[in-house]
């Protein structure tokens, strides 16, 4: 049986309202009695249940997500995501608001953080974009008592509460094992796509992916970044004069979104040896991995980022400990192999 706050009021001899001031960090207590009833939490494995001393207390949570707008699948997926959790976030005194913003664009991204009233939100999970503009706003919310989350591109430069999504970098270097592996010491160009090198996460996987090609595979080399804006026909128009103008493309890798201008082109390309790696699994990543036109997919669970962002969000307000390693966003790799 769980112990209680009257088995912690018993064992250190107090009464119950010193207990819930030691609890609730108030003032009036001296640190003699604060020690005494530290000890009894301690000797008896008291675990506060922070739900529902906030059920009492009639708190709720109101926590913003600010994300992209448009056609990116991967967004649109993180978004349904959040919509999932929040049809059971009532139940928790917890309301879920979303934000969405044009993609890549900082000044937008700023206003809209900036029109949040701190008094209003517990928390912001926030995918953001490299700005100072947006480094100011993140942090006039923190200076405001707001905890804040990157959500899938880190920022860096300004101090998050948590930086919630995959290594990056570590992705980066993924897709290039894989790329120089499949490719077995065929010499050639490898055509990297992104969306913008204005957000870190592109950035990260283009210095990921060009580390391991420089050092290990020295046959190949990168041709400069195509920044397709994650928009399906930017990286259509842009991908087709690339394979064009450079007939010894023996790979491409799509670091950013903006797969299905990708997907037609190759679905087109007479060149079927070349080696395609991409990011995210969706409706039209997996059938084109099932077709044959993409070789392996790097993925990363939004459900779970979502998820993790909303309890690394409550932890920083209730002040309390998370499991070691449940926070952690995994790399996932998919081969036509590999889906179920």
């Amino acid at each position: 049986m769980r112990p209680t706050v009257q088995d912690v009021a018993r064992h250190a001899g107090v009464s119950l309202a010193t207990v819930d001031r030691v609890l609730n960090q108030r003032p009036g207590v001296r640190e003699k009695t604060i020690a005494k009833v530290e000890a009894a939490i301690a000797a008896l494995g008291y675990i506060r249940d922070v739900s529902a001393a906030n059920l009492a207390k009639g708190l709720a949570y109101h926590f913003a997500f600010v994300i992209p707008e448009g056609s990116n699948s991967f967004m649109r997926g993180l978004e349904a995501e959040i919509e999932a959790v929040k049809q059971h976030s009532t139940a928790e005194r917890t309301e879920i608001s979303i934000y969405k913003v044009p993609p890549f664009d900082g000044p937008a991204l700023a206003a809209t953080l900036d029109g949040l009233d701190p008094k209003r939100y517990s928390g912001v999970a926030v995918v953001a974009t490299e700005a100072v503009a947006v480094r100011d706003a993140l942090a006039r919310l923190r200076r405001n008592n707001v905890p804040v989350v990157t959500l899938v591109s880190d920022v860096p430069a300004f101090q998050s509460d948590a930086y919630v999504g995959i290594d990056n970098v570590a992705a980066g270097r993924t897709a290039a094992r894989l790329m120089g592996k499949f490719l077995g010491g065929r010499p050639g160009k490898i055509a990297l796509v992104a969306g913008s090198m204005l957000v870190r996460d592109h950035v990260e996987r283009r210095m990921g992916f060009e580390q391991i090609i420089r050092s290990d595979y020295a046959h190949v080399h990168c041709l400069p970044v195509i920044e397709g804006k994650d928009d399906s026909r930017i990286v259509h128009e842009y991908l087709s004069e690339c394979l064009q103008t450079h007939a010894d493309v023996v790979g491409v890798y799509n670091m950013g979104a903006g797969n299905r201008g990708l997907i037609e082109v190759l679905s087109a390309d007479t060149h079927k040896e070349r080696v395609v790696i991409a990011h995210e699994l969706t409706e039209h990543t997996r059938r084109a991995l099932n077709a044959g036109i993409l070789d392996a997919i790097i993925h990363q669970d939004a459900g779970h980022e979502v998820r993790s962002a909303l309890r690394i969000l409550k932890a920083k307000i209730e002040k309390t400990p998370l499991l070691a390693g449940q926070e952690t966003i995994r790399i996932e790799i998919y081969l036509n192999e590999n889906l179920s």
